[in-house]
């Protein structure tokens, strides 16, 4: 972090902007997890976590939230949105033993209009009496001004009427500025922000930005740049509509590409929280979705592996250790031979160069056929192309699995490793579940500490076959680092079985 960059503040909205995507909402335990890593780990600036007066049960969970900061001396980051609506917002936040109060306003005129039917100096009256009674609470306030992007295009007038008065309010602490459509662009944001900084220079601007048209990254970088001191996120850009602008390409695009800002954030755990907020969320993310997505620092192209081999000459600031991960070179059809020898040489597989030609003609022919080839598959590939027996040191044998309509799911099986046998048997809420369970059993007796698993999906080709293949896709996470076995069988389940041999195997070798 260069000390000549100005560090800008980050305001992450995913425990309340967040939920306003469609079918996502965070349970009171979940809120807190997603706190805790927010404020904790990444070194989040300030969360905003719940709207107020919305039930009793977000009530409850801000309070909970609140109670866990107060203990450990962060309540001065937690922010709840708050309306201009007699002094009821106030009095909720105040219970809930919240300080700070985000205050919804009226950026534009039309809105001002429209919605409320007031007149500009009505509002202001009313804002600033929402502001003194939050002060006698005790509680700090910010303030929204709601469609501010099109005030400054459509009223300006008004806007400027807003800021003359608001910034002269000694109890305003940050005034933020939402981009509520996702209309502007960057030099759109770059003009009105500067505009403001030059009229209004010891007040604190905040930028809201909203992705309707992919530019919330773009214009959060041009505000901070053109002298925004605050910038709002959303883990995996969860939002309203195209979602906020989100966490993880903000921060990195600061850091990396901005010449004169940075935050505090701390992105090593940028993934972990991705991951932990589509758990929660259901909203699965994008796998080539910038610095946490799946395929994201994997090469494909053979041309891209052999350059990196030769020089690194396809890499960029973004090296996928500064977030715990790794670079991956794919295999398929178009892989080059540097794809291979880069996976053979982290297998540790040798072979002769005549032996690597064969090898890499059945994993151009797989992949012409769209098989997906993993890392995991490469020893059973260069098996059957030479012919050899694969070093397979476990297998599965004898599996039974047993399904009830009114009971626990059976499994029960026998592994034989290194010529001994072990068998196990164990209850789950489905099938592979039952297995798991009896695999948790014996993997201390082959020496075997089990990843978790990280992601399942099951992929069955259309037309209704019921003896269509199943192919099942699990993805492990291990001391931190993430890898994927893929099995393919008429049934789901000894599907997801044979893609559990292969990760033993990798991990047994």
């Amino acid at each position: 972090m260069s000390s000549k960059k100005i560090i800008i503040e980050v305001m992450d909205t995913t425990l309340r902007d967040g939920e306003q995507t469609p079918g996502v909402s965070f349970n009171a335990k979940e809120k807190l997890a997603i706190a805790k890593i927010l404020i904790e780990d990444l070194k989040v600036d300030r969360i905003e976590i719940a709207s107020a007066r919305v039930s009793d049960n977000e009530k409850d969970s801000v309070k909970e939230i609140c109670k866990w900061a107060k203990k450990n001396g962060y309540i001065g980051r937690i922010e709840v949105l708050g309306f201009v609506d007699n002094n009821r917002s106030v009095d909720w936040i105040h219970e809930t033993g919240c300080r700070t109060m985000n205050i919804l306003a009226k950026g534009s005129l039309k809105h001002l209009e429209v919605q409320l039917k007031k007149t500009p100096q009505e509002h202001i009256k009313d804002i600033e009496d929402t502001i003194s009674y939050a002060a006698s609470k005790d509680i700090s306030a910010n303030i929204y001004l709601e469609d501010w992007s099109n005030g400054m295009k459509e009223s300006p007038d008004y806007v400027y009427l807003l800021l003359d008065n608001l910034t002269k309010n000694k109890n305003l602490k940050r005034i933020m500025l939402p981009d509520t459509l996702g209309i502007l662009l960057p030099d759109e944001v770059k003009q009105f922000i500067s505009a403001l900084n030059k009229r209004y220079p010891k007040t604190h601007f905040d930028f809201h930005a909203h992705n309707d048209y992919g530019l919330a990254v773009a214009n959060s970088i041009a505000a901070a740049e053109a002298g925004a001191k605050g910038i709002h996120v959303t883990v995996n850009s969860l939002g309203e509509r195209a979602g906020n602008a989100p966490i993880c390409d903000t921060v990195v695009a600061l850091r990396d590409i901005s010449k004169s800002t940075d935050t505090k954030i701390d992105e090593r755990y940028l993934k972990t929280l991705s991951s932990l907020v589509s758990t929660f969320s259901g909203k699965k993310v994008s796998s080539n979705k910038p610095i946490v997505g799946e395929d994201v620092f994997t090469q494909t192209a053979g041309i891209h592996a052999d350059g990196d081999k030769k020089g690194n000459l396809y890499t960029n600031k973004i090296d996928p250790k500064r977030f715990g991960r790794e670079r991956e070179y794919a295999l398929g059809k178009l892989s080059g031979m540097s794809s291979l020898d880069m996976n053979l040489k982290k297998a540790g597989i040798e072979l002769s160069d005549n032996d690597k030609k064969q090898v890499f003609k059945k994993i151009v022919k797989l992949g012409d056929r769209k098989k997906k080839i993993t890392h995991a598959d490469l020893p059973y590939i260069v098996a059957d192309v030479l012919e050899t027996e694969v070093k397979q040191k476990i297998r599965i044998t004898d599996l039974d699995v047993s399904v009830s309509l009114k009971k626990m799911q059976k499994a029960s099986f026998t592994l034989r490793y290194n010529g001994t046998e072990a068998c196990a048997e164990s209850e789950g809420s489905g099938g592979y579940d039952a297995f798991m369970n009896a695999l948790k059993k014996v993997a201390p007796e082959i020496g075997i500490n089990l990843p978790k698993l990280a992601d399942y999906e099951v992929h069955i080709p259309p037309g209704g076959k019921t003896d269509a293949l199943v192919e099942t896709i699990i993805v492990w996470e291990k001391d931190g680092k993430m890898f994927k076995t893929i099995g393919v069988n008429t049934d789901q389940i000894l599907a997801a079985v044979e893609a559990t041999e292969k990760m033993l195997n990798m991990l047994y070798r």
